[in-house]
């Protein structure tokens, strides 16, 4: 068993019906909506996300999560319900898989990026799951359940961590059974959902896919092209997860093909030089929702002439897929010695070699390996960045790599150059705080709080700032600040009761400010519920019971 069963298992203990999954939709007027409220589903979904980052599932990296939440926003946006809330992540897993749960929670496995060739794939497979979120799918096998079913998702977490504190060389098997005797009591059609409900996830999803400018052949590409895989793999092959709980056969995607071919008649491709290359976009110029009027006034400074759509910036691929899929490649990766051979297959393998973007990868790899691998890194990716100066991706990294090959200065002369050029930026601050971190020092720690700090407000719900801004307040000499924010990072990461303990230490910390000490309160008054009703259902944190 993977790890994914376990975020198969919580979040789907909240679906499980007690009968069979019915095969038609319900009828209009469902109350599917009155079980759990907007708040309260949410409330499921993030407690999912941070026990998932607690047992070490997620990848929190800010440039990969910048990147999917960018094409899940804009994806969100032109879905059925555009107000509703998304939360796009990034599992480390490298099986072929993606996931929606309540709250607007869509995780995506770092082997579904690799397996795509391109980000209208990645696309193709979000807004499927979008159309499951805005249509209430995951819902709608709640309703069907008993009221009382609901706190199965903490009994499964109780048995989970049980078997973890058995301890031994049992442990892992009593995890394995623990997880495996929670997916016995959904089973199969308590897994999957109705061929109803991934029919109609294919017909909104694929208009979801139109209105953001994707191409509307990749959602029916990509399943035929795992689905001539899995036939082609006869004896031994692992069907990929994303095809055990959304089955693909001839049908739907010859449904898929017709929607596209249909939507593409209604069309015109749009093609734009743009830096690098050129990019190409379909546009319905009858339809509104398609195609949104260039004279919208956006900046009164600009002539009219001047003037362009905020929806027409952003349609269609952002151009990012190659290096978001190489780092991903980088950082799921099981040792580095298999991330070593992967690229020298890559090579053998592409007539021309690799890619720019794959040598991105494999300087990354090359710079994880610690100081001695930094200075050839910072080689390759000063070559990389000399042909492409506006790439982001590579300008991080080789600020990464001149810092940690001992050129501190002139790393840091670079962020504050991409500081200006990129203001707001929170892959550029975060990436700048963790190398300021790293080297150490009041000023250090000064500089990056500084920098952080204008984004409090704004990543209350961030682990990775959270871990970061609370060094660097360490490094600044902010004691008081620096408790909060670590005690913040563990309540994101799954660990509420040693929230729950900083926070009540820091608040017998003399000198504690009124405005602090009233902030203190009101989190510890927030998460102590969620720490009684764990220890209500056995639920205790394994690092403070080796204390």
């Amino acid at each position: 068993m993977r790890p994914l069963l376990l975020s198969a298992a919580l979040t789907l203990a909240l679906a499980m019906p007690l009968a069979n999954a019915q095969d038609s939709l319900p009828d209009i007027g469902s109350s599917a909506g009155e079980l759990l409220t907007p708040a309260r589903q949410a409330e499921y979904g993030g407690m999912m996300l941070r026990e998932l980052r607690n047992y070490g599932y997620l990848l929190d990296d800010p440039m990969v999560t910048e990147w999917l939440q960018g094409i899940g926003a804009r994806l969100g946006s032109n879905s059925a319900q555009p107000r509703q809330s998304y939360t796009f992540f990034m599992m480390k897993d490298r099986q072929i898989n993606a996931f929606a749960t309540l709250g607007g929670y869509i995780g995506v496995n770092a082997g579904l990026v690799l397996t795509a060739e391109r980000e209208d794939e990645v696309a193709a497979v979000l807004s499927h799951e979008i159309a499951h979120v805005t249509q209430q799918h995951v819902l709608r096998g709640v309703e069907r359940a008993q009221r009382d079913q609901i706190p199965i998702l903490l009994g499964m977490l109780a048995a989970i961590v049980a078997a973890q504190q058995a301890g031994g060389n049992s442990s892992g098997d009593a995890t394995m059974a623990s997880i495996a005797s929670g997916m016995g009591l959904m089973q199969q059609r308590q897994i999957d959902y109705t061929r109803s409900n991934e029919s109609e996830a294919d017909r909104l999803g694929i208009r979801t896919l139109a209105r953001s400018g994707y191409d509307v052949d990749a959602m029916a590409g990509f399943f035929e092209r795992m689905s001539a895989s899995m036939r082609g793999n006869d004896g031994g092959y692992n069907v990929p997860d994303f095809l055990r709980t959304h089955p693909v056969n001839t049908t739907r995607i010859s449904e898929a093909k017709l929607r596209a071919e249909q939507m593409k008649k209604d069309t015109v491709v749009l093609t734009t030089e743009v830096p690098g290359g050129v990019r190409r976009e379909r546009v319905n110029p009858s339809d509104p929702a398609l195609s949104e009027p260039l004279t919208r006034r956006l900046n009164l400074l600009l002539p009219p002439g001047m003037q362009v759509s905020v929806g027409q910036l952003s349609r269609g691929a952002s151009g990012q897929f190659d290096w978001a899929r190489e780092r991903l490649r980088v950082l799921s990766a099981t040792t580095p010695s298999e991330l070593t051979r992967e690229y020298q297959g890559l090579a053998r393998s592409q007539k021309g070699g690799l890619s720019p973007a794959q040598r991105y990868g494999q300087a990354l790899a090359q710079l994880n390996t610690g100081t001695g691998g930094a200075a050839g890194a910072a080689r390759a990716l000063a070559e990389l960045n000399d042909a492409d100066p506006e790439n982001l991706w590579v300008a991080l990294a080789l600020g990464e790599a001149e810092s940690r090959s001992g050129q501190a200065a002139r790393a840091n002369e670079r962020f504050e150059q991409l500081l200006h050029q990129h203001p707001g930026s929170r892959p550029v601050a975060l990436t700048y705080a963790q190398i300021l971190n790293e080297q150490g020092g009041p000023a250090a720690g000064q500089r990056a709080q500084a920098m952080l700090r204008p984004m409090l407000s704004q990543s209350s719900n961030d682990p990775v700032f959270q871990q970061r801004f609370a060094r660097a307040s360490e490094l600044a000499g902010d004691a008081h600040r620096a408790s909060e924010a670590y005690a913040e990072a563990a309540f994101l990461s799954g660990r509420p009761e040693q929230a729950l303990m900083q926070l009540q230490a820091l608040k017998r910390q003399p000198g504690l400010d009124y405005i602090t000490r009233a902030r203190v309160d009101a989190r510890i008054e927030t998460i102590t519920p969620s720490v009684l009703e764990m220890r209500r259902q056995g639920i205790n944190d394994p690092e403070l019971e080796r204390r």
